[in-house]
């Protein structure tokens, strides 16, 4: 059995070097559609494939549960030794990611239609963003599947099989939009379907890399997967890490929405600085994910001095990043909001909000790692909670704030909804700590593997 390491400095930078690499690499699949799109279509093309885009991206974050439980199930079995478990999770996790794929492939006839009803669009471009969709829908069962397996990754610890998966992900895109767009001349549906065939090449690639846990009793398995209580569990901490995720998306919706209402020049300039914040997630994501497994593989084990010693190395290294990220956004951000935008108004919107911006890795790091530790310890009715009243939270910062200040004060309400979310979540650190002294067969370390 492979042991995840995070007993050491070097360990996790080791371990977060190539989930920063992933997460580097995942946005390079929809900047080389939009390149190869761009060289032959025009501005109605590039609209229909950034709505496009929106709606695949809403769909798969919606379902980022599959990748979370994935890996702190995972982590925890890992930490437990046991075994028999390990290939439960991921069969599990691929079973339900791709009958949701499938359903989104049977239902898309009906999802398009209300998808398209939240822009205002033109029937023109309407007919051209479903052409994109209908031909990438194709992948999302290798998609949501593919997640499942790379959670369980993560929670094993094999985070350089992430960046393969990613590495081959995007070579293939890259390859197929440019046979199927330049040579073939098949467009928008040409750039979705060379999409599509790379998320089911990385699919094949996942599964070459956990072959080992393919072969197995089938018969034995289905029992496993098919109980009952084990079930009703899963699906309990899924349901709660989705709700969790809905209420984070409204969080930022309504932040985009904040920003229209205090004057378009504030949204433009906001639309620059989100990149900033997008720029940070993939460098704190890398040690959430690692405090994922971290506290899932300690909670195992049961052992509240492996889970301290592995929280503070993952945070450790995270502040440090958080630091750096900082002081590069303060002290190259002039320069790089320069290089994003051409509109004097945008640019001199974001250049006046930019301390606030600079300020998110750091008030933001308590609430990615709790998030970690939250998710490692599958306290998934706690997360929703949080997350609820940390939106509500917002919206009362937000409207007390924003009359007061106007674009200083939406922002000073941004970084206090990062506040709340790691002040709601610090509430169950104590029950938390309970759960290294439950007895191994109560709920809070195995019923999900029973």
């Amino acid at each position: 059995m492979m042991a995840l390491s995070l007993t050491k400095r070097a360990d996790v930078f080791l371990l977060a070097v190539p989930i920063i690499a992933a997460n580097i690499a995942s946005p390079l699949v929809g900047w080389v559609d939009t390149a190869v799109i761009g060289q032959i279509g025009d501005a109605a093309d590039l609209a229909a494939l950034a709505l496009g885009t929106l709606i695949f991206n809403a769909l798969y974050w919606s379902f980022g549960f599959l990748r979370m439980s994935a890996t702190a199930l995972t982590a925890q079995a890992l930490g437990r030794e046991d075994k028999a478990a390990l290939p439960l999770h991921l069969w599990r996790g691929m079973g339900i990611g791709f009958t949701v794929g499938l359903s989104f492939i049977v239902f898309s006839p009906l999802i398009m239609p209300l998808a398209l009803m939240a822009f205002s669009t033109s029937p023109a471009l309407n007919d051209l963003t479903s052409t994109y969709v209908f031909s990438r829908i194709w992948g999302a069962p290798a998609a949501l599947a593919g997640m499942a397996v790379q959670g369980w990754l993560i929670g094993m610890g094999r985070t350089r099989m992430v960046f393969i998966i990613q590495l081959v992900l995007n070579l293939v895109n890259g390859a197929f939009s440019i046979l199927f767009v330049r040579v073939f001349e098949g467009g928008l549906g040409g750039v979705a379907a060379a999409s599509a065939l790379a998320q089911i090449a990385a699919l094949a690639v996942a599964l070459y890399g956990v072959r080992d846990y393919l072969r197995l009793d089938l018969k034995a398995l289905w029992t496993r997967l098919i109980e009952r209580a084990g079930l009703r569990a899963y699906f309990g901490l899924n349901r709660d890490i989705f709700l969790r995720t809905l209420a984070l998306l409204a969080g930022f919706y309504w932040f985009n929405e904040a920003s229209l209402r205090a004057g378009t020049e504030v949204l433009a300039g906001n639309a620059i600085l989100l990149q900033f914040i997008t720029l940070a997630a993939m460098f704190l994501d890398a040690f959430a994910y690692l405090t994922e497994s971290a506290v899932g593989r300690a909670l195992g084990r049961g052992s509240r001095q492996d889970f301290l010693r592995m929280l503070y190395l993952t945070s450790e290294q995270a502040l440090g990043f958080a630091l750096a990220l900082s002081a590069l956004f303060f002290l190259a951000g002039p320069e790089i909001i320069d290089f994003l935008a051409k509109d004097e108004t945008a640019r001199a919107a974001a250049k006046t909000y930019l301390p606030y911006c600079a300020l998110v890795p750091l008030i933001g790091l308590a609430s990615w790692q709790l998030d970690g530790v939250m998710i490692g310890a599958t306290r998934g009715a706690l997360m929703r909670n949080a997350m609820i009243a940390a939106f509500i939270l917002y919206l009362a910062l937000d409207a007390i704030l924003r009359p007061l200040w106007g674009g200083h004060g939406l922002w000073l309400a941004f970084l206090g909804y990062y506040i709340a979310r790691a002040g709601t979540l610090m509430l169950g650190w104590k029950g938390l700590m309970a759960q290294f002294h439950a007895p191994a067969s109560t709920p809070t370390a195995s019923a999900i593997d029973a």
